[in-house]
């Protein structure tokens, strides 16, 4: 396990919360608040309200309601948990029954109304929720939480009890948590353990049990919220929140749907603010997992590749399995911040060794080369026919001695290595027991990372068992990819949070000059021509080619004289959508008769098809490029998105894009084509140019704009080919595409 100092950027901010003295009342929204001028061009929140839950999760006074203590009753259990939760809490407790006088020796009130005091959690054991919602709202009760099942989860008809349910709540003024939720934060988390702790969320309790069971390795946890169906308290208002408490290290999430998008990015971008990692386990990759994750808690589950960029936009390390989710919170909550990103493979097989640095440099990990004057250093220990540049082999018998540690300080010592990784791959007592001892010991005096992997089936193993599991300094896996995983996912968070710049800060608040010319250019409901399209990229400065258009073949002659030979002749009209499929587009036509017969053939394939123009368009032939295409769609969780990537028939063959949801910067515009297959072709093939890139950018944060300020009116925007010429030369849009919402 690892150790109990956190990193700089999270024991900065337990010192700014200690500093800040006067504390919340409670059930208060803290931190910075939208709604005071912090909105965005399009009226959305560009900060999160984060609510004061101190007193959910330690509250003063709970009144359970349907509280009974009757035997085979399933509320008598629920009961008797809340009743050893509350005093450990020191919380007094209020059972709430019609027909009871005393529950398990307590008294018992026959309503809310009765209560002996404002109570600032009520735990409802009722099937309907919705009467004593309205109840409570009268006795001012702060927080509630629903256990009832039957909402959203079981389709229509639930999903409309749960609307009456959240307006209900909203009413009242209290904060809800549930329905279709369970005991799981009122669980007995282990007090005698210190250290950065993990919180814990989840919209499936079962699935949060093995992260809550590190407690048993020494992982301290300091809370559990187990959102269910989420008709009010939601996934980000607990990432928000965790994100601000001292003890917290890293949020571990098991996210099945998520209810806003927008929060929950505000939510990341608070806790990446705060410097505290954000992990989770987001279903819904596949069809079936999504159908799945909705009969469950009825939350959209959106578009993956969308949610999966907006959450490494925003910094949340995203992971597949529960065991991932474990080692990865883990480590990223307790160890301390990296001195730096080269990574050192140190063990007893070559084989081993070889094996472990293949998977690591594949991920993406960087194992430098240590120099030749610590290669001479290790070669004093270690024989010289054995390769020490990294990985390093020790052969074996150097472990069994005094030799073992030598090694061992001399790798941490390097100020290139800021993480040592030693893969044991099963128990050979007479060397890995002196292994194991030896890289704890060397843990404890050293502010660097030190990662095992124990490789045996068995984990019965006293140096597994007592040596490794027994140490807070040493991170301890059991496979070779969850310790890379996790690993990586260390590097990254810090490196991401280091100097980090919220794209909210630099959201726009107010619209553009380009934005009242492209409102008047807006059809509601309709898609625009590709003229009207064109236009509508010329009015966010965006270069499109010397076109003209025409509606007669004289006219077509001198626009093409205009605009200049060769000329693409190309039919425009609204709901045009294919026009090379139906031959709509003639190309490198480069005299007066080409002209005329291209006009004629042209309006001729209209009259055929059905098609209503509103003219030809005469534009200038644009080659020596890459064609690229930039989009906006509309994502069902997160709103506008913007999409880059290879375009042309390229788009529909290879699939190679990437997206992101704005507001983002440069950095992130320029990680959107880092992440293309085909990003080599920007920096030219074959002898070619190098292209402009910066060009392509800049069109890529200009189209983000208008997704920003157009988003209530623009359903989808598709600038396909974008031509992207030799450097210093720009990038013209040859082709647009938009439909109006």
């Amino acid at each position: 396990m690892l150790g109990s100092t956190h990193g700089t950027l999270t024991t900065d901010f337990r010192a700014r919360v200690v500093a800040c003295g006067e504390q919340p009342a409670p059930g208060a929204v803290h931190g910075r608040a939208a709604g005071e001028g912090d909105l965005d061009v399009s009226g959305r929140p560009l900060y999160a309200d984060v609510p004061d839950l101190d007193r959910f999760f330690r509250p003063e006074s709970v009144a359970v309601i349907g509280a009974s203590d009757a035997e085979g009753r399933p509320n008598t259990g629920i009961t008797r948990q809340l009743l050893d939760w509350a005093e450990r809490v020191g919380a007094r407790l209020h059972p709430v029954h019609p027909t009871r006088d005393t529950v398990f020796g307590l008294p018992c009130v026959a309503s809310v109304a009765e209560l002996p005091e404002q109570v600032d959690l009520a735990v409802l054991l009722v099937g309907d929720p919705i009467p004593v919602i309205e109840e409570l709202a009268e006795s001012k009760v702060k927080f509630a939480v629903a256990f009832a099942s039957g909402f959203a989860e079981t389709g229509e008809q639930g999903a409309a009890a749960q609307e009456r349910l959240a307006a209900a709540v909203k009413r009242s003024g209290l904060r809800l948590l549930g329905p279709n939720t369970n005991l799981n934060a009122f669980e007995r988390f282990r007090d005698d353990l210190e250290g950065p702790a993990i919180a814990l969320i989840t919209q499936s309790g079962h699935q949060g049990r093995p992260v809550f069971t590190l407690q048993e390795l020494g992982v301290r946890l300091s809370h559990w919220a187990p959102t269910g169906n989420e008709a009010d308290l939601e996934t980000s208002d607990f990432i928000s929140y965790f994100a601000e408490r001292p003890e917290v290290g890293a949020i571990a999430c098991y996210v099945e749907g998520l209810k806003d998008g927008r929060a929950f990015l505000l939510a990341a971008d608070r806790a990446a603010r705060a410097g505290v990692p954000v992990v989770a386990v987001k279903v819904g990759r596949t069809e079936a997992g999504a159908r799945m994750a909705a009969s469950h808690t009825g939350k959209l589950t959106g578009a993956d590749d969308v949610v999966d960029a907006a959450m490494r936009q925003y910094g949340v390390i995203r992971v597949d399995g529960l065991d991932q989710l474990q080692d990865t919170a883990a480590l990223l909550a307790r160890a301390r911040r990296p001195q730096a990103d080269g990574v050192v493979v140190y063990s007893i097989s070559g084989g081993t060794g070889a094996h472990f640095s293949d998977l690591a440099t594949a991920a993406g990990l960087r194992l430098p080369s240590l120099s030749a004057a610590k290669q001479a250093e290790l070669h004093e220990w270690i024989p010289p026919y054995l390769n020490v540049a990294n990985p390093v082999d020790n052969g074996g018998h150097p472990v069994g001695d005094w030799r073992g540690r030598k090694i061992i300080d001399a790798i941490l010592a390097d100020p290139s290595v800021g993480v040592l990784i030693c893969p044991i791959t099963g128990p050979f007592p007479p060397m890995s027991d002196k292994l194991a001892q030896d890289l704890v010991d060397a843990a404890e005096q050293t502010d660097k990372l030190v990662c095992v992997v124990w490789g045996s089936p068995l984990g019965t193993e006293a140096a597994y068992r007592e040596t490794l599991l027994g140490s807070d300094r040493v991170a301890t896996f059991r496979t070779f990819g969850n310790c890379i995983g996790a690993v990586k996912a260390y590097l990254s968070h810090h490196r991401f949070t280091t100097g980090y710049r919220s794209p909210f800060d630099e959201a726009p608040r107010v619209p553009s000059p380009s934005f009242r010319k492209a409102q008047a250019l807006m059809r509601p409901g309709q898609q625009l021509s590709e003229h009207a399209a064109k236009q509508l990229l010329r009015a966010y400065g965006i270069r499109v080619p010397r076109e003209q258009l025409v509606t007669s073949a004289a006219a077509a002659v001198r626009a093409a004289g205009l605009v200049g030979y060769p000329v693409v002749m190309k039919a425009s009209g609204a709901r045009l959508a294919h026009k090379t499929e139906l031959g709509l587009v003639k190309v490198g036509l480069t005299s007066a008769s080409q002209i005329r017969d291209a006009y004629r053939e042209l309006t001729d394939i209209a009259r055929y098809e059905g098609v209503d123009l509103d003219g030809i368009l005469v534009c200038q032939m644009v080659e020596r490029g890459v064609e690229m295409v930039v989009g906006v769609g509309h994502d069902s969780l997160f709103g506008p998105t913007v999409t880059v990537g290879l375009g042309g028939v390229l788009v529909e063959v290879l699939g190679d894009a990437a997206v992101r949801v704005p507001p983002f910067g440069e950095a992130q515009a320029r990680d959107m084509l880092g992440e293309l297959r085909g990003r080599a072709l920007l920096d030219g093939v074959r002898g070619g140019p190098p292209l402009d890139v910066d060009a392509l950018v800049e069109v890529v944060l200009r189209v983000q704009r208008m997704a920003l300020e157009l988003g209530d009116e623009l359903s989808e925007l598709d600038i396909n080919p974008i031509m992207v010429l030799p450097r210093g030369q720009g990038a013209v849009a040859l082709d647009a595409l938009a439909i109006c919402r």
